[in-house]
């Protein structure tokens, strides 16, 4: 019988192919049909991951806890379950996919998965800010997590996340869209971010200003890139009272990217062929605890990922390099 442990490292082991049947063909006594009834039955969520990870966590109030979402890639798989065409970064416009909601915790430098949630709104009927209060809530009042500080982008900037974040006293740090509406005072009512005028000294430390619909103020700092792009960003947090310690902290939200892209070059989330929705499940909960793995051996090694991933490969490409099975004409 085919055990999650078998299952993870084979993930980590292989190089391409992610599929039953290639496991199937590799691991003694074991059928396609034995992979896919075992993909199919278990029923594998983020709490396991949390087990894992939280011995792992460095946490305090200087931490964070980071929220975006990722789509796995689909696109020539029109019968898998649970895919449907969204938006993704990665590709710039829609994409059919299985969207996933990460939660991740931080302490600046080393971070973790804690939390994920498999956005399907035709299974559970929850939108992807409904998937994001409920990891936020579930991090402080369940795991207890003292991170202080949210860092997330503009796309779960509801004024309802924003709301619940400062009810529960903790600290967000998010950019906006620029055609969201502020105010600097009664008097002079509303207007479009890309509107406001900007001083020297209010480029330094931003400006505080009434977000329409948000009953408190928040200070808001305009970060203008060396190629003329602007990025507008918003945090309740009264310590961060200047534009360089503000982008600071919202550039750790980076860290959740760096996930997304290692889960999939590294564990082959997009890659799992079987239709049936729990599979997927499955594959895509292993996929989190095979690059747990990864992440704890690089570690111990002092190495990237993808140098301890790559070194699998070394001793195979010697034995080829000294004698190889295909010989060149």
């Amino acid at each position: 019988m085919l055990t999650n442990k078998q299952y993870i490292e084979y993930l980590i082991s292989t190089p391409v192919n992610y599929t039953c049947s290639n496991l199937a063909q590799h691991l003694e006594n074991v059928s396609h049909d034995a992979v896919s009834d075992f993909l199919s039955r278990q029923h594998l969520t983020a709490r396991d991951l949390y087990k894992l990870v939280r011995p792992l966590l460095n946490d305090s109030d200087t931490a964070y806890l980071i929220v975006d979402d990722s789509v796995q890639d689909k696109r020539y798989s029109t019968k898998i379950e649970l895919t449907k065409r969204q938006y993704s970064g990665n590709e710039h416009g829609l994409v059919r996919g299985i969207g996933v909601v990460n939660l991740v915790h931080s302490d600046g430098t080393n971070f973790y998965p804690i939390d994920f949630r498999i956005y399907a709104p035709d299974t559970d009927g929850k939108s992807k800010n409904d998937h994001f209060s409920e990891m936020f809530l579930a991090a402080i009042d369940d795991k207890k997590l003292t991170a202080k500080t949210v860092l997330f982008d503009s796309w779960y900037a509801s004024i309802a996340n924003l709301k619940l974040i400062h009810k529960s006293q903790r600290y967000f740090v998010t950019t906006l869209k620029s055609n969201r509406l502020v105010s600097l005072s009664p008097q002079t009512g509303y207007c479009h971010l890309e509107d406001l005028e900007w001083n020297e000294e209010q480029l330094l430390s931003g400006q505080i200003v009434k977000l329409k619909e948000l009953p408190f103020k928040v200070r808001l700092f305009k970060v203008v890139a060396t190629n003329g792009d602007i990025e507008w960003m918003i945090t309740n947090h009264p310590g961060f009272i200047s534009t360089q310690v503000t982008k600071a902290a919202s550039d750790v939200r980076w860290q959740i990217e760096q996930l997304h892209r290692e889960l999939k070059q590294l564990t082959g989330t997009e890659k799992c062929q079987c239709r049936k929705a729990r599979a997927q499940r499955t594959h895509l909960a292993l996929c989190y605890q095979a690059w747990l793995a990864i992440r704890v051996k690089a570690g111990s090694l002092k190495k990237t990922m993808y140098a301890v991933f790559n070194e699998l490969f070394s001793d195979y490409l010697r034995s080829e390099l000294r004698h190889c099975r295909i010989p060149a004409l």
